[in-house]
């Protein structure tokens, strides 16, 4: 499937992997990539050993990077990192594209935008970005409430071809097959940004017991909550939120927020003896509704290819 993705970055499919922070490493990326699409690793709350481990990860693979874009604020040789590898593209998200948008431009290397509203998509075209990625609520981990892929994606499409004919968009948020690729290209975007179905494949830096647990999930058993940023003492803007897989920590956390701050030593205790052991009744997984349309853990080629071929069939071209 040609589109305009497709044509800017050399690829055969319109798909990009989600820059997951922490889980989208450079065997993820690199996996994606020789697959046909566009594999970005998450450069999220990264430090410079892990960017460089896992850009080493990723081989000859061309690959990009995403970045949080508040966090690398605060550590930003990150970017000059990832721009020596010159990677295929940087995506940031979550905070003001400004202060970084210049630098990529001048390192000739693609800028993708991710966006929450038609403000934010406002913000990406004046920092000159070459793909504006519009994020609906369905998203797993961070985003916002306000908007759902189906009605952001049309509405960021048309803003851009008004503004700016020449970016692309590119849809995100609960696209986990061929189906949601195909819905994606006829709301008129350019291709799809994937993330929960790339986090279920056996390339992701996941625990298997974090698989385990979600492949018997629906989307009925995800929200939007700030209580891991609470217990991860991640100082997250006050607009944002992530879609979370629920479990016993949550139910005792999640709307409890004021008690939550008075027994806060106490919760950031237990969550950090899950994280360590793995105990996903308390321990975060961060995945989007889409969680409902993953049944098992595949190789992320394998994903690829399936969801454009059934795209494809979809929109009645030849893959």
């Amino acid at each position: 499937m040609n589109t305009r993705l497709t044509e800017l970055f050399g690829i055969e499919h319109p798909i990009i992997s989600a820059p997951m922070a922490m889980a989208s490493g450079g065997r993820l990326a690199a996996a994606v990539t020789a697959a046909g699409g566009l594999g970005l690793i998450g450069g999220g709350y990264g430090n410079t050993d892990w960017l460089r481990r896992e850009f080493d990860e990723a081989g000859a693979a061309l690959v990009g990077c995403g970045f949080i874009t508040w966090s690398l604020a605060r550590a930003p040789e990150l970017l000059d990192e990832a721009l020596e590898r010159e990677p295929a593209a940087i995506m940031l998200s979550f905070g003001d594209f400004g202060p970084f948008a210049e630098h990529i431009r001048e390192a000739g290397v693609p800028l993708m935008a991710q966006v929450q509203n038609l403000e934010h998509a406002r913000q990406a075209l004046d920092s000159g970005a070459d793909v504006v990625v519009a994020q609906g609520g369905e998203a797993g981990g961070h985003g916002m409430t306000v908007r759902s892929t189906f009605t952001l994606v049309p509405d960021v499409v048309d803003l851009v071809g008004a503004r700016s004919p020449a970016t692309l968009v590119v849809a995100a948020g609960g696209i986990a097959d061929g189906r949601g690729l195909a819905a994606a290209l006829a709301l008129g975007a350019d291709g799809a940004l994937v993330g929960t179905r790339l986090w279920a494949s056996a390339e992701a830096l996941v625990s298997p017991r974090a698989h385990q647990r979600v492949v018997a999930a629906s989307g009925d058993d995800t929200f939007r909550t700030r209580v891991y940023d609470v217990v991860r003492q991640l100082d997250w803007p006050a607009d944002y939120n992530a879609r979370a897989l629920g479990n016993r920590f949550l139910d005792t956390w999640h709307g409890n927020e004021d008690q939550l701050a008075v027994a806060l030593p106490e919760a950031v205790e237990a969550f950090e003896k899950a994280s360590a052991t793995e105990d996903f009744d308390a321990a975060a997984i961060l995945v989007g509704e889409a969680i409902g349309l993953v049944r098992d853990i595949r190789p992320a080629g394998d994903i690829v290819a399936d969801m454009a071929r059934d795209a494809a069939r979809i929109l009645g071209r030849q893959a």
